[in-house]
């Protein structure tokens, strides 16, 4: 079968190991199905994936790709949830100590085929696209538990979205407008708010900038160059919702003053369950909130895809097709 993936490591070059050929059939053991891909997105996880962060040599080659929207067995539209857990794993998988993502111990999804266990795949609806399916499983399953999960926000709240444009950040203004939240959100790049009104956003301000208003809460991704600002804009018993550090882990300062005197919450968030997967496809499918595409391109033309999101110009999510 045609596939993406990994068959060296390169810091510096990432795109140097990125290899587009032929892999062996995946034969799916008991318990699991192959799912035949129509749809698979693109994430940062798959960049760092070919800078060798996540894998070891020993493991390659490793097709890449952690989302997918395809048929399984049966020729039902299906979505494919990307988070492995131990088979003996009962409740939230992303407390599964040995848990994983796919691509990471397991082939992934940028390939024909892929396969996964049976109550990884959730039914797709007839009103969500192959393409906007496959957006969901990550950057879209991260947002909805930072959001509603972690964060606890309902509607009538105010959230501020810090580093509007990547999949994650226009995931969470999207779903936040669509269950009646007020949102605010930051950029650097006066393109990339525009665009951030245009999805939703009801104000946008550039980084760092003073807000109007106390919110409260903040979905933080980026990390260092935006911490004191997240924390700085919270009223009172505010939470800051974090699920990466894009800008670097490390803090110059953490605001711990800020965050005991005004007793805010600071809550971390890894991925989503199965649940929330399927939660998240019924919200889309009850609201007509859509994931923003920002390209469609052939899974034989990947290299473009990934050549893009290395070079930062992307708004929305690159979707490769089959």
């Amino acid at each position: 079968m045609f596939a993406v993936y990994a068959d060296s490591f390169s810091s510096d070059n990432p795109l140097d190991g990125l290899i587009l050929g032929e892999r062996p059939d995946p034969v799916a053991p008991e318990g699991w199905t192959t799912v035949t891909v129509k749809a698979a997105s693109l994430n940062h996880h798959d960049l760092w994936s070919l800078r060798g962060v996540g894998l070891k040599a020993e493991q390659l080659p490793m097709i890449l790709g952690c989302d997918a929207a395809g048929y399984d067995e049966g020729g039902n539209e299906v979505v494919v949830h990307a988070v492995i857990s131990s088979p003996d794993w009962a409740g939230d998988e992303t407390f599964d100590p040995k848990r994983s993502l796919l691509s990471e111990r397991h082939q992934g999804t940028f390939a024909d085929k892929v396969i996964v266990p049976r109550r990884n795949v959730v039914a797709k609806p007839a009103s969500l696209s192959f393409a906007e399916a496959a957006c969901l499983p990550t950057a879209w399953l991260t947002a909805y538990r930072m959001l509603f999960t972690q964060g606890g926000l309902k509607a009538g709240e105010t959230v501020l979205v810090q580093g509007a444009g990547g999949g994650v950040a226009t995931a969470l203004i999207t779903l936040a407008r669509a269950a009646g939240l007020r949102v605010l959100a930051t950029s650097r790049d006066e393109a990339k708010r525009a665009r951030a009104l245009e999805i939703g956003a009801h104000e946008v301000y550039e980084s760092g900038a003073r807000l109007p208003v106390k919110v409260d809460a903040v979905m933080e991704t980026v990390g260092r160059a935006t911490w004191s600002h997240s924390i700085r804009a919270l009223r009172p018993g505010g939470r800051i919702v974090i699920s990466g550090t894009t800008s670097g882990p490390q803090l110059d300062d953490a605001e711990l003053t800020r965050i005991f005197f005004l007793q805010l919450s600071v809550i971390g968030s890894t991925m989503g369950t199965r649940d929330e997967l399927a939660s998240l496809v019924a919200m889309l499918d009850a609201t007509g909130a859509r994931p923003l595409i920002d390209r469609e391109i052939p899974l034989t033309d990947a290299r473009d895809g990934f050549a893009a999101m290395a070079a930062g110009d992307v708004f929305g999510k690159i979707v490769f097709t089959r």
